[in-house]
């Protein structure tokens, strides 16, 4: 990234930081910033969260690692990640109208992870997301055997997840990532 880039990026993610401190009490921004400036391969995954509609936040720290922990806190699954099934294994079994790619793949090539499903529960505990979206959320290899993948979303005031095929891809689907810095 260059210098201008980095620096629009930290200033969005600073603005958001200090608009939402709910998502991150007892993390000062100086911490964030000092993480961020040494781990410069997090702000390409940033910037690929960002670019795609994500709103990344800080959402805590892992007191064990240090690590701070960024999600997606757009109010709605990221629009430039929807209209994507679960996993290779569903894309490559859909044999007509298959969608440009899947959950599992484009999350990895930002260097994040879909997230769990206590990670989801955790978020949707710092505000109300997915009120009109869907989020695909890591599946357990058991479920995913069977075919199936886990989303989650949030009506009628709770959250919920349910299970679809893997192979499934709809307009309001989407997926949200955790990124450990």
């Amino acid at each position: 990234m260059k210098p201008q880039e980095i620096a629009a990026l930290l200033h969005t993610l600073q603005a958001r930081f200090k608009k939402y401190p709910q998502r991150h009490r007892g993390i000062e921004w100086a911490k964030v910033q000092a993480r961020l400036e040494a781990h410069p391969a997090a702000l390409q995954s940033l910037q690929a969260m960002e670019a795609s509609g994500g709103e990344p936040d800080v959402i805590g720290a892992d007191e064990r690692s240090g690590e701070l922990l960024f999600c997606d806190c757009s109010a709605e699954s990221p629009a430039g990640r929807r209209r994507l099934c679960y996993d290779r294994e569903a894309l490559d079994s859909r044999k007509e109208n298959k969608p440009p790619g899947n959950a599992v793949e484009a999350a990895s090539a930002m260097g994040t992870a879909l997230l769990t499903e206590a990670q989801y529960g955790a978020l949707q505990q710092l505000g109300e997301f997915d009120t009109k979206t869907s989020s695909w959320i890591a599946t357990p290899d058991e479920l995913r055997t069977l075919g199936g993948a886990l989303f989650g979303d949030r009506r009628y005031g709770r959250v919920f997840v349910y299970h679809n095929g893997a192979q499934s891809y709809y307009a309001a689907r989407g997926f949200r990532v955790l990124l450990r810095v």
